[in-house]
C-alpha cells in the first residue's frame, strides 16, 4: 500500500503502463485482476465473514481474514465481510447541466453546488457539506485527495477525520454524467489503492468514458484515520490454533482474541468507536456532495454492496444508480453470515471437484465422492504434520483452507489449486505458498476486524455457545465449517460496543436499484443478493450463473451488456435476468 501524502506519484505506475492495460480485450483485463487478487489470499480468503488466517511460519493468529477485495482489488477477499430509473430520470434527465459539463477549475477542485447540497442539511453539518476539494496528481492519470468529515455525526464539534480520496476523470469528457463512487469490499479494502493500481479493470471502457471513476479509503481504512492496533505478545509465545481440537487450544485461541481486542482499543483510542458502516455511509453523502452530484451514482462489490443499500435507506431522495455487485444479505445476523459463507465455500469446492474430475490427469481422481474423501484425507494429515513449504515455513491445515478458499474466488485460480493439491499429495508443500505472493496485509485485517465488530454484535461470546454451533457448521461445509465457525469469538470481547444490528433495508422511494449476484459465488451466496433484491423496494435482480466472487467486468459480456446500460443510460435490465 502506498503510505505517502496525496500528490506524490505512485511507483511503478506510468502512462505507457496505462496505455497498454486499454489496449488489452476485456477478458484478458478481468482475467489479470482476478489473478492478482491471490496476493492477498490470506486477507481475503472470506469477505464478509470474519474467518481467520495462519501464517506458513505456523504462528496462527486467532484470525482476522480479509474478504475478497484486497488493497488494490474489487470486492475483499478474506474474513469479511461483504435499484428501474424513474422514465424522469431515463438517459440522464434530472442531471444538471453543470454534472455533464467539464472545465479546467473542475479538473482541480471539487466543490458542492445548489442541486447537490439539500436544504435540509443541519447547520452544523453545512461546513462539511460547503468545503473545497484540491485535486493533485498522484499518478499517470489520477488525481488524489482529501475530504474532511465529522468524527461524530451526533456531536459533529467533536472532532475530525480526513478521508483520503482518488479519482480517475471520465475519458468522454463532453459526455460525462457524473462522479461514479467505488467500493471495493472488505470491510478494510483501500479504495483508493483500487483506483490508483486497477483503474482500468474495475469498470467496462463504456463506463469509464462516460464517469469519473472515484475510490476512497472509508473511516478506519488505509489513509483515512486508520485503526492501529498495539503489538501483541501472546504469553510464551505459545502457538494458537485458529480451529482448536482440545480445551488447551480453546483457551489459547480465547486468549489471543481477548488480547488483539486490548491492543486495538490501546493503540486506536475513541476513535475505535467511530468506523461503522453506518458512519461511512454518511461520509458517502458528503462527498456525493462536494463532488457536485445531485444524486448518488455508485458501483460497490462485497461489502460494498451493504454500504451502498444503508446510503439508500438514509438518503433514498439522494439515489441515483447504484449497482450492488456479490450482494450481502443486511437482514443476517453474524453467526448466519458464516454459516452461509461456509455453505458457499462448500458450494464453490465442490464445483472446483467436479470439474477436476472430468479429467484423467485430475490428481484426486475421478471420481468427485472419492476426491472429496481424499481432499480431507489430506487435510487431516497436515493437521497432524505438516509440510514443509520451503525455507523456515511449513503448510498445515488451516493455512491450506484458507488458500483453498481464496482459489475459489476465480475459475482463473483453479488449475494452479489443482497442481498445489497434487503436489501436497505427493508430499511437496511449495506449491500453494505459491498462489499467495506477498506478506499478509495486517492493516487491512485490522480495518476488518474493527469494523465488522461495529456493525454488527458478536456472533459468539464464549467457547461454549460456539461450540454448540459447530454440527451445523460441519454440515455446511465439512472443508470450512470449523474454520469460519471459530472466528465468531473475534468481536466476544472487543472494547466497544456494537452500534450496528441485523436490518431489513427497503430504502423505499428510490429508483431501480440493481443488484448482482452469481450462483456459485464462494464468498456471497447468490442466495444473499436474493433477499437483498427482494428487500428494496426498488430492487432489480441480475444473475451471472457461473463461477468466483462477482459478477460485474470479469468476462461475462450479458451481465456487462446489463450493467453498462443502467449505469450509462439509466435503463435496468427485467428483474430476474439471467446471464450463462
Amino acid at each position: 500500500m502506498d503510505t505517502r501524502a496525496p500528490g506524490h506519484d505512485r511507483t511503478g505506475e506510468t502512462a505507457d503502463t496505462a496505455s497498454v492495460s486499454r489496449t488489452r480485450p476485456r477478458a484478458r483485463r478481468a482475467a489479470r485482476r482476478r489473478a492478482a487478487g491471490l496476493r492477498r489470499a490470506l486477507h481475503r480468503a472470506v469477505i464478509a465473514a470474519g474467518a481467520p488466517f495462519a501464517r506458513l511460519d505456523r504462528a496462527r493468529q486467532a484470525g482476522i481474514p480479509d474478504g475478497r477485495a484486497a488493497v488494490g482489488r474489487r470486492g475483499v477477499r478474506g474474513t469479511a465481510l461483504l435499484s428501474a430509473v424513474p422514465l424522469a430520470l431515463v438517459a440522464g434527465a434530472g442531471l444538471p447541466a453543470a454534472a455533464a459539463a467539464d472545465d479546467k477549475a473542475s479538473a482541480t477542485r471539487s466543490q458542492g453546488t445548489a442541486a447537490s447540497i439539500p436544504a435540509a442539511v443541519p447547520e452544523g453539518l453545512r461546513p462539511y457539506y460547503t468545503q473545497r476539494i484540491e485535486w493533485e496528481t498522484c499518478g499517470a492519470v489520477v488525481q488524489c485527495g482529501e475530504l474532511e468529515v465529522p468524527l461524530d455525526y451526533a456531536d459533529p464539534s467533536a472532532g475530525t477525520i480526513r478521508l483520503s480520496l482518488a479519482r480517475v476523470r471520465a475519458t468522454d469528457p463532453a459526455g460525462r454524467i457524473g462522479s461514479l463512487l467505488y467500493n471495493p469490499g472488505g470491510p478494510g479494502a483501500s479504495g483508493v489503492e483500487a483506483v490508483k493500481s486497477a483503474s482500468q479493470m474495475l469498470a467496462t471502457p463504456g463506463v469509464a468514458a462516460r464517469y469519473d471513476l472515484v475510490g476512497f479509503d472509508p473511516r478506519g481504512v488505509g489513509e483515512s484515520a486508520p485503526v492501529r492496533c498495539a503489538p501483541v505478545r501472546t504469553a510464551g509465545d505459545a502457538t494458537v490454533d485458529i480451529t482448536p481440537d482440545t480445551p488447551a487450544e480453546v483457551d489459547g485461541a480465547v486468549r489471543s482474541a481477548r488480547e488483539n481486542a486490548a491492543a486495538c482499543g490501546s493503540g486506536t483510542g475513541p476513535r475505535l468507536g467511530h468506523v461503522s458502516s453506518l458512519e461511512t455511509a454518511r461520509d458517502m453523502d458528503v462527498l456525493r456532495a462536494v463532488l457536485g452530484d445531485p444524486r448518488l451514482n455508485y458501483l460497490g462489490v462485497s461489502y460494498g454492496t451493504y454500504l451502498g443499500a444503508l446510503y439508500a435507506d438514509l438518503y433514498p431522495d439522494r439515489v441515483g444508480r447504484l449497482t450492488l455487485d456479490a450482494a450481502v444479505d443486511p437482514r443476517l445476523d453474524a453467526m448466519e453470515k458464516l454459516r452461509g459463507q461456509a455453505a458457499g465455500f462448500q458450494r464453490a469446492l465442490d464445483a472446483f471437484l467436479a470439474d477436476c474430475t472430468k479429467r484423467p490427469e485430475c490428481p484426486l481422481g475421478t471420481d468427485p465422492a472419492q476426491a472429496a474423501k481424499r481432499l480431507t484425507a489430506l487435510l487431516a494429515r497436515l493437521d497432524r504434520a505438516p509440510l514443509p513449504a520451503g525455507g523456515a515455513g511449513h503448510l498445515d491445515r488451516d493455512t491450506t483452507v484458507a488458500i483453498m478458499a481464496e482459489s475459489l474466488y476465480s475459475k482463473d485460480s483453479w488449475p494452479a489449486l489443482e497442481s498445489a493439491l497434487g503436489a501436497a499429495l505427493a508430499g511437496n508443500g511449495t506449491e500453494f505458498p505459491a498462489l499467495v505472493e506477498g506478506a499478509a496485509d495486517i492493516a487491512f485485517s485490522q480495518s476488518f476486524q474493527a469494523i465488522s465488530c461495529l456493525d454488527l454484535p458478536p456472533a459468539a461470546t464464549s467457547p461454549e455457545q460456539l461450540q454448540a454451533e459447530l454440527p451445523s457448521f460441519r454440515q455446511a461445509s465439512p472443508v470450512f465449517g470449523e474454520w469460519l465457525a471459530w472466528s465468531a469469538l473475534n468481536c466476544a470481547e472487543w472494547p466497544v460496543a456494537a452500534v450496528g444490528t441485523p436490518r431489513t433495508i427497503t430504502a423505499p422511494g428510490t429508483p431501480p436499484i440493481l443488484v448482482v449476484g452469481t450462483t456459485r459465488d464462494p464468498a456471497t451466496p447468490h442466495a444473499w443478493a436474493e433477499a437483498l433484491a427482494g428487500q428494496l423496494e426498488s430492487g432489480v435482480l441480475l444473475t451471472r450463473d457461473g463461477d468466483g466472487h462477482s459478477g460485474y467486468n470479469v468476462g461475462n459480456p450479458c451481465v456487462d451488456r446489463a450493467v453498462d446500460r443502467y449505469l450509462i443510460e439509466g435503463l435496468p435490465p427485467v428483474d430476474g435476468t439471467r446471464c450463462g
